[in-house]
């Protein structure tokens, strides 16, 4: 009987075909390496020129002596000579208003996400589109209106204020994302629990809810980066007391009469660490995520 000998992909070596070089391969990488280099020059730019002095930030060279100066600038920035902006009670502000937005989004948002997942009667499509549309609307569209209402209630240039309109913005991205997660999730398995004698609360609570956890992650994060990246609410409904990072940062470019660009970068680079760390905090969640609904009962 004839034998045939092994193919390369079988004896272990790698094949001459799969790692041949091809000019249009070789142009597809090199257009991918553009790619990433054009997308990360703006943030690389903006680290150097947070390392600049004042007399270097006009320049446009990468010689130049690097010094940490900014940030503590920036950080205590509140009485200096170069500008009077608190940048420290800004974040605060920030970090407040984002997180207590999240916050009320999720105790309503999930249980209204749960019943729009779990139940249909006739307008509920409509319903959701409903609230989803308020996303499409401008921020322009309705600050006018907002801004009479809140000097009215005494809910300008305060926290609560901010909590209070950063949720219109978080609401409606929580209740679409874990729609979907709710609808995904198999019916059957509630049922099981109410066959044991489970409420239908208890149900949502020891069944349901435990099995959406990388949803109702996802849906944080990404409704806190919105909320921490709101500019025009935060521009208008505020004035010292309350105002949060993003406006905060512009004042750098007006301070004293002058633009300081660098403390500006020192600023901006700052503000994106907290969506930055919450995001590798809960990253195992946003992984689990991906594969969430592949077991269907």
């Amino acid at each position: 009987m004839a034998t045939h000998p092994p193919t390369p992909e079988a004896a272990g070596k790698p094949s001459r075909r799969r790692g041949r070089v091809t000019p249009g391969g070789v142009m597809a990488d090199l257009l991918i390496v553009f790619w990433f280099a054009f997308s990360l020059f703006p943030i690389v730019w903006m680290l150097l020129l947070s390392l600049k002095s004042n007399t270097e930030q006009t320049s446009t060279y990468f010689s130049f002596s690097p010094t940490l100066e900014n940030y503590s600038t920036v950080l205590s920035s509140k009485g200096t000579t170069l500008t009077s902006v608190d940048f420290k009670g800004a974040l605060l502000n920030s970090v407040l208003a984002s997180g207590g937005a999240v916050l009320v989004s999720l105790v309503i948002g999930i249980p209204a996400a749960y019943a729009a997942g779990r139940w249909k009667f006739r307008g509920s499509d409509d319903l959701m589109f409903q609230m989803l549309s308020f996303r499409f609307a401008p921020e322009l569209m309705v600050i006018v209106p907002l801004f009479v209402i809140y000097h009215q209630l005494d809910l300008f240039d305060t926290r609560v204020g901010m909590v209070w309109v950063l949720q219109l913005v978080t609401m409606p991205l929580v209740v679409w994302i874990l729609r979907s997660y709710f609808q995904d999730l198999s019916p059957e398995l509630e049922q099981a629990a109410l066959l044991d004698g489970y409420t239908r609360r208890r149900a949502f609570l020891m069944v349901a809810l435990p099995l959406v956890r990388p949803g109702i992650a996802a849906s944080a994060l990404l409704a806190f980066i919105f909320a921490w990246n709101n500019y025009v609410f935060p521009l208008i409904l505020t004035d010292s007391g309350a105002t949060t990072a993003t406006v905060a940062v512009t004042k750098f470019l007006g301070g004293g009469g002058q633009a300081y660009y660098n403390l500006t970068a020192a600023a901006a680079l700052i503000a994106a660490l907290p969506p930055l760390i919450l995001a590798l905090t809960i990253q195992r969640y946003l992984v689990r995520g991906l594969s969430f609904g592949a077991v269907k009962a």
